[in-house]
């Protein structure tokens, strides 16, 4: 019989005007009286952050906010905000916004008090010890971060994408108001609901899954597949948006104690190598990874297909899983999301170092079907040239020429 284990050590608060409650919550917590806000210049225009500031200090804290954080966050971004943490005296880390910024308050928290940078913790030279409790109150509903024991950030001098996986790291708060998701604009809806979305499915189908992480998959990719039509055409359904919120939330705890696969593999190689926003490269490569794992795993994608009613329960295996398939396009078309091809600096001569990179992530021995460097070669030709017929995994690679 097979061995695992779950856990999730965050208390996890979800309502309209939650945020509001903060100073409360972090006096229940006793965690200390000096914060680190920790968010990006876009949230921070938003004026989502201003309001929690003054809220904090009206209560009796110190707080100073760091907000030079870049898409797909860097080693030097969380030093930098690391060295903050230590001069201003910090007892915590409070980060708002998507998963750029609760990713990068999770190094900071960690590097903050410890020192090193993220690569020594990446890397296995220092440990994971006395780090700094986390706050997360996210802005997006895509990441899951708010609920994850990971923290994705990019090696600068190498494009390198280091995963940060301790189960210290877990936020000891999440608080998820779809107020602060209202002035989210559709084409970020968009591609972090899409990320969620993969979250669930990889967290579902992955070689270390579990019945708790696939239960919580399941109603996440119902929830996700709902809403996220809704808030791209109305952002401001505030059902809608707490569904995706949830949906979000569920997914994070999906793979939270399982973990990703070969989409984010590929995602991670490209964000690394082009800065392309993570949940717009998910999307690109979801269709072609489906297919390629389908092919040994038809029962189980067909399943899928089922979940998000792409299919009927009376659909055959290989028919649900051709709608799976079908029906995922045709969301990501809805979505208005981009093709490879289509992406900014994205040329085909880097599809062996983005394979080679893929090869590499510590997730891809997790993807539910073996796949080596030369399938993943394949996949990226399959999705530059956008095709996902039945046929396309059955042979080599095609010349990219």
């Amino acid at each position: 019989m097979k061995s695992y284990n779950y856990f999730c050590s965050t208390q996890i608060e979800v309502g309209t005007g939650k945020a509001k409650e903060l100073p409360e919550m972090l006096k229940s917590l006793n965690i200390g009286s000096s914060i680190l806000i920790v968010s990006d210049p876009g949230v921070v225009r938003t004026g989502l952050v201003s309001p929690i500031i003054t809220a904090l200090e009206a209560s009796g804290y110190r707080v100073l906010l760091f907000d030079s954080i870049e898409q797909n966050p860097r080693d030097t971004n969380c030093l930098e905000g690391a060295k903050l943490f230590r001069d201003f005296g910090a007892d915590a880390v409070v980060a708002i916004g998507g998963g750029s910024a609760m990713d990068t308050g999770k190094a900071i928290a960690l590097c903050g008090p410890n020192g090193g940078k993220p690569s020594d913790y990446a890397d296995g030279r220092l440990l994971y010890t006395n780090i700094a409790p986390v706050i997360c109150i996210p802005t997006t509903s895509g990441t899951g971060s708010e609920v994850t024991r990971s923290s994705v950030i990019t090696e600068a001098s190498t494009h390198r994408k280091m995963t940060l996986k301790h189960a210290s790291l877990r936020p000891v708060l999440a608080i998820l108001d779809p107020e602060l998701t209202f002035s989210l604009p559709p084409s970020v809806t968009a591609a972090t609901g899409i990320d969620a979305l993969v979250h669930a499915i990889e967290g579902y189908t992955c070689k270390v899954t579990n019945p708790i992480s696939q239960a919580l998959g399941a109603q996440a990719m119902r929830t996700i597949v709902s809403a996220l039509p809704i808030v791209f055409r109305d952002g401001k359904n505030e059902a809608a948006r707490q569904d995706m919120l949830e949906g979000s939330l569920l997914a994070g705890l999906c793979f939270g104690s399982a973990d990703v696969a070969s989409v984010h593999c590929l995602a991670e190689a490209l964000g690394g190598l082009y800065d392309t926003p993570h949940g717009v490269a998910n999307a690109v490569f979801l269709p072609y990874v489906l297919r390629f794992n389908s092919m040994e795993n038809k029962q189980l994608h067909a399943t899928l297909a089922r979940y998000m009613s792409f299919a009927e329960d009376s659909d055959s295996d290989e028919i649900a899983v051709e709608k799976l398939i079908q029906g995922i396009i045709e969301l990501t078309e809805l979505l208005n999301i981009p093709k490879l091809k289509d992406l900014e600096g994205v040329k085909k001569e880097d599809f062996p170092s983005i394979a080679r990179l893929a090869m590499q992530n510590n997730s891809t021995s997790s993807n539910v079907r073996l796949i080596t460097e030369t399938d993943y070669m394949q996949i990226l030709e399959q999705a530059y040239f956008n095709r996902a017929d039945r046929n396309s995994n059955s042979g080599g690679v095609e010349s990219l020429n």
